[in-house]
């Protein structure tokens, strides 16, 4: 079929559906066919106006079709039809004009303007109704002409310690002459002057009391601003007076009498004293009173401070032995003065998991396990104890000349998670941060395959801090990997290590034993923290690490002229160590276009070096292209580096992986229904060495020819967002294949799809 009976296909299609359409539009009634906002001076106005549209036309998948709308048009109008219901749930009724709504949505736009200075704005609406087709075309045209500005501030208020105490702040001020006049700038000033008294005392403070005067000029665009800040009402008959700064008096710790301040249940509890503080417990005390006051940024004999109350209930959430936390004042009768009550409940203090999965790499079936144990409060410091033990077994295929085929692996790992670290004995302002927390990790991992055994025994040492909430440090303080490597098959060793005529030096570095002695840092910054501003139209999330290994036993053997090994390493305990920098970039920005759309854009960059003892990378440092989460057209491990092309299956998982790698996706993503949402891509990228090697031609990177490598794949992917998980589907095809050659390299043109497809499955979002 041509591509042009195709197109006239497509459109007769969508002409019966949108004429389906019009059974469900009552007589008399449009449907809402689009809305048009027009401004002849401001665009940014316009794109604003939208948000203020109280009714906006049925969606459309990828902004491109109402498919939801005519999903609902194949429903018949018999409602008790099973499969009536089931399109008229999963599509969207039409959207009905309605002229009380567009009349509300030009007076909500008009608004807008004049909040935003524009005081003599005006919108008009204009309907263009068709009656034949039963649709109709709201345009909002908006008038903003002139915009006013403050020429002029002032502050009154009878209360004047709290009147000095402000014109001290000034500097910090949203207002400022000469800026627009702006409502929502004022409001803004208001919450931030509540903010800062409220953090310094004043805890009956309300942005009520803060009130404005606007005057303007007759035929001049100057505003005079005068901000009125009103006396404290103590109540309703009684008479105002000025506001007070109030001080902590005394803090208390209540466990197990409920959260609220109830003298009562008080009366029925145990207490004790730990330096100026009583502890009020049922049955055990749960935590070391240490822990509480370590805790606790509300300070005794202090100012009152809503930010060190909001950051003492943060800090008390983040422990894992307390599963409820909230922190009240109790105001004393006619004194300045407040008792501050911390009051928790105990959480679960062990728990017990298991997991299985069914596991598929590369059609190879399998089945994993774990056990875990947890204990939330180990040394009555909140301590978090992890213990797991896991095992795997997968079938091997395609693995010929080698005894048994099968993988196995399994191991134990134990971590120790507590809050705050050594750091805040040496930092006190360490106390002051959002969260801080100290692990010590250790795990053994053994892997046993056809071809080879390998065991691998980790230590570390990381501590992590965040100041705010978006952004988080991690140092990794110390982490140790030890590689050992005790059996290699016959046939394997043979053919790959020791063979003259096909040796792999790539390969044979990484079945030797090695240390591997990690220093690094990460930090992550996501303007969204949790979903807390998941309806801005712009966000972003930033990874950058960095981490090096080797260099202290470097300066170490150097200094003390050790021996080297018979491949010209030193070693440390009879054992090479690996020496290289590796550095990472992350960056991801979603434009959210409406409620339906957004649109996603990914880069990730990373490069590491092998230097002094080492001439090649470890394979766990090593980066690798293809998958759910990169080059969706290739599967795992199998795009690069560079053009250099796979020859032996047997060997390709080690020399399919690079020293360099890039990544640049976009997507866009569109909510179908339900919970389901879909997403057409674009992913760009490949690895590279920055060395040559024999075993891998064509893989190192050069400047004046590096974007020949690139690889290109397109697709399209459905997720379904369930309240806990991601579940998603994405199928692609290679676009640019850069391990061919000729015609064949660009697959767009010449697709083979037994060659260029690949189908992922994947639990979350790829970025």
């Amino acid at each position: 079929m041509s591509f042009r009976k195709i197109i006239i296909l497509l459109a007769c299609n969508i002409m019966v559906l949108s004429c389906s359409v019009n059974k469900f539009i009552p007589e008399g009634e449009h449907l809402l066919d689009d809305v048009v906002i027009v401004s002849n001076t401001n665009k940014a106005n316009a794109a604003k106006a939208r948000s203020y549209v109280r009714q906006q036309p049925n969606s459309k998948w990828f902004s491109l079709a109402k498919v939801p709308l005519y999903t609902y048009a194949l429903s018949g109008r018999d409602t008790s039809l099973w499969i009536n219901k089931a399109l008229q749930r999963i599509g969207e009724a039409p959207v009905i004009y309605d002229t009380q709504l567009a009349e509300r949505s030009r007076a909500n736009i008009e608004q807008m303007l004049i909040n935003d200075g524009y005081l003599h704005a005006t919108v008009d609406l204009e309907c263009k109704k068709n009656d034949k087709k039963k649709r109709a075309v709201a345009t909002y045209y908006l008038h903003e002409r002139e915009r006013y500005y403050v020429s002029e501030m002032n502050m009154v208020t009878e209360d004047k310690e709290l009147k000095e105490f402000l014109y001290a702040d000034s500097v910090s001020s949203l207002l400022k002459v000469g800026m627009p006049f702006s409502v929502d700038r004022l409001e803004n000033e208001r919450r931030r002057i509540t903010e800062y008294l409220r953090n310094n005392g004043y805890y009956r403070f309300q942005k009520d009391y803060i009130t404005y005067i606007a005057d303007t000029a007759h035929h001049s665009n100057k505003v005079k601003l005068t901000m009125n800040i009103a006396l404290f009402t103590p109540s309703a008959d009684a008479e105002p007076v000025p506001h007070k700064q109030y001080t902590i008096n005394d803090i208390y710790f209540v466990s197990g009498a409920g959260l609220h301040v109830d003298k009562q249940a008080l009366l029925e509890c145990d207490t004790t004293h730990f330096e100026d503080y009583l502890i009020y417990y049922k049955g055990d005390a749960v935590v070391r009173p240490r822990l509480l006051t370590n805790n606790t940024y509300v300070e005794k004999d202090s100012l009152y401070s809503q930010q060190d109350v909001e950051r003492t209930h943060n800090s008390f959430v983040q422990l894992p032995a307390l599963k409820y936390s909230t922190v009240r004042m109790v105001e004393h009768p006619d004194t300045a003065l407040l008792d501050c009550y911390i009051m928790y409940e105990r959480n679960r203090r062990r728990t017990l998991g298991f997991e299985i999965e069914g596991t598929n790499t590369a059609g190879d079936l399998g089945a994993a396990a774990a056990f875990t144990f947890s204990d939330r409060n180990l040394f009555r410091r909140s301590e978090q104890l992890s213990l797991r033990l896991f095992g795997a077994y997968e079938a091997v295929s395609n693995l010929h000349g080698y005894t048994g085929e099968i993988f196995l692996e399994y191991g134990a790992e134990a971590s120790l998670r507590f809050r705050g670290g050594v750091i805040s004995r040496f930092v006190p302002a360490e106390r002051r941060m959002l969260m801080s927390s100290t692990t010590f990790s250790l795990k053994f991992n053994t892997q046993e395959r056809p071809e080879f055994n390998r065991r691998v025994l980790s230590g570390a040492w990381n501590y992590m801090w965040s100041r705010k909430e978006e952004a988080t440090h991690r140092l990794d303080v110390l982490d140790l990997n030890y590689i050992y490597v005790p059996w290699i098959s016959q046939t394997f060793k043979s053919e790959y290590l020791d063979s003259i005529s096909n040796r792999n030096s790539i390969l044979k570095y990484n079945y030797e034993n090695l240390l591997i002695t990690k220093f690094g840092y990460t930090y992550t910054y996501n303007s969204s923290p949790d979903g807390k501003h998941r309806h801005d139209r712009v966000a972003y999330s930033l990874r950058a690490a960095a981490e090096c290994s080797g260099n202290l036993l470097y300066l170490a053997t150097t200094t003390l002229n050790s021996s080297k090994n018979s491949d010209g390493q030193y070693t440390f305990m009879n054992i090479a160590y690996a020496q290289y920098v590796k550095g990472d970039f992350d960056f991801t920005t979603r434009v959210m276009i409406d409620e339906r759309n957004t649109f996603v854009v990914h880069l990730g960059l990373g490069i590491a070096y092998p230097y002094g003892n080492s001439r090649i990378l470890p394979f766990e440092k090593r980066y690798f292209s293809g998958g759910a989460n990169g080059m969706r057209g290739w599967t795992v491990r199998t795009l690069g580096p560079g053009h250099y092309r796979n020859s032996d299956s047997n060997i390709d998982f080690i020399n399919q992986t690079g020293d360099m790698k890039l990544d640049f996706n976009v997507e866009y993503r569109s909510h179908l229904f339900w919970k389901l949402h879909s997403a057409v891509f674009i992913d760009a990228g490949n690895i590279w060495t920055i060395r040559s090697y024999k075993e891998q031609p064509g893989g190192q990177f050069k400047f004046g020819s590096f974007y020949k490598d690139i690889a290109l794949s397109y697709g399209l992917g459905f997720r379904l967002e369930m309240d806990m998980f991601v579940l998603r589907l994405d199928a692609a095809m290679k676009a640019i294949n850069p391990a061919l050659t000729g015609n064949e390299k660009f697959s767009v043109i010449n697709p083979d799809f037994r060659r260029d497809f690949a189908l992922h499955f994947a639990i979350g979002y790829p970025f």
